[in-house]
């Protein structure tokens, strides 16, 4: 039930993101429950490996370059699936940062965190 209402959390996250951000686009509810699932996979399958990756980079960075990965699997994911549109790399960027944020806040708010 919980995975259940942290996806519902996403995806009203990323329907939230036009309102905020102009150049990020959704088309339907549909849409956003499609890209938070893919999201969700990516996030979980290919963000560790390139994470490991470019842990040379992010340890010279001292971690902003998990910005610039966030904002490379939004955008790869904004590629693989039609009625979520973003202007470019930085608005992907901005994007991640603040869907994050929103998802965060929400899941924060909504859900009980407390250990079982």
């Amino acid at each position: 039930m919980r995975l259940l209402a942290t996806w519902l959390i996403n995806a009203v996250a990323l329907l939230a993101l036009p309102y905020l951000m102009h150049s990020v686009a959704i088309d339907s509810f549909v849409t956003a429950l499609i890209v938070a699932l893919v999201l969700g996979f990516v996030n979980t399958i290919i963000r560790p490996v390139v994470v490991l990756l470019t842990l040379p980079v992010t340890l010279l960075t001292l971690g902003l370059f998990i910005v610039i990965i966030n904002g490379l699997l939004f955008w790869m994911v904004v590629n693989l699936i039609d009625g979520f549109h973003v202007a470019g790399f930085w608005s992907a960027v901005g994007g991640a940062l603040l869907y994050g944020v929103i998802s965060w806040s929400l899941s924060a708010l909504l859900l009980n965190n407390e250990p079982a």
